[in-house]
Parts: structure tokens; C-alpha cells; sequence
């Protein structure tokens, strides 16, 4: 799937559900279904400063496709990592750089989200935009 049609998957997902509470234990599971976070890594220097409860994001490359780990000690905030990973994990770094970052506003999370966890979450996404930087050819 593209960036664009994950971002789609999401937004269908969410507005699946009517109640704020729904939409908060869909990211809840969320975060239930990342992959195991290999402990090596939970360094001061993955962290993504800017969140309120301790993220980490460590980039995975290889043949030219960015992926990554990504682990986080609140459940909201595992959630909202394990989807921003699943959006635009597995892609070059050109294809994350050239995808439209306004297009997550469909996920309507700012509605959903404290400031403090908006936040986080903008902190998320310029994390990735900055490893994609890094890895760009």
C-alpha cells in the first residue's frame, strides 16, 4: 500500500467509530500490534524529544527502503507511533518526502488528542521526516 492509501486506511478505520473513547482504544490496539522493540536500542538518542511520555524511533535501511522500530512507555503515545511507522515505514526515503505530510490532518487527530499529545505526535512525524532526510540518495 502507498502512503496515501494507508493514511486512507486510518482515516476509514477512525471514523469506523463515533465515540471519542472508541477512537482511543483503536489506538490503543494499535500499539498492541508493533513489532518487538529490540532493547539495544532504547538510548537516549532515539528518543523523540517534544513527547510527553518517553518515544522511541530507531530507522531500519536497507535496499533502499526506510523502516522502522518504535516502542513508547504510554499506551496513546505506542499507539500513535506504531501508526505513523506503519504509514511510512517500508518506502524509499524520496517516496516519505515527496508524500503530502497534510494529508494525516484526515485522521482528525487534533480533535481527538490533547495539546501535549498533538504534540508528541508532530514530533513523531519530524522524526521520520529527519531520518528520511539522513537516508535520502
Amino acid at each position: 500500500m502507498s502512503i496515501e492509501e494507508k493514511i486512507n486506511f486510518y482515516k476509514n478505520s477512525l471514523d469506523f467509530f463515533e465515540e471519542k473513547l472508541e477512537k482511543y482504544k483503536f489506538l490503543l490496539e494499535q500499539g498492541k500490534k508493533s513489532k518487538p522493540f529490540p532493547e539495544e536500542f532504547r538510548k537516549e538518542n532515539f528518543k523523540v524529544k517534544g513527547c510527553q511520555s518517553q518515544v522511541w524511533l530507531v530507522p531500519r535501511f536497507e535496499n533502499n527502503i526506510l523502516d522502522f522500530y518504535c516502542d513508547s512507555d504510554a499506551f496513546i503515545s505506542k499507539g500513535m507511533v506504531t501508526i505513523l511507522t506503519d504509514i511510512y515505514g517500508k518506502n524509499s526515503p524520496k517516496e516519505i518526502l515527496d508524500s503530502n505530510f497534510e494529508l494525516l490532518k484526515v485522521l482528525d487527530l487534533d480533535n481527538l488528542l490533547t495539546q501535549g499529545r498533538r504534540n508528541g505526535m508532530y514530533s513523531m512525524l519530524k522524526k521520520v521526516k529527519e531520518y528520511a532526510e539522513v537516508f535520502k540518495k
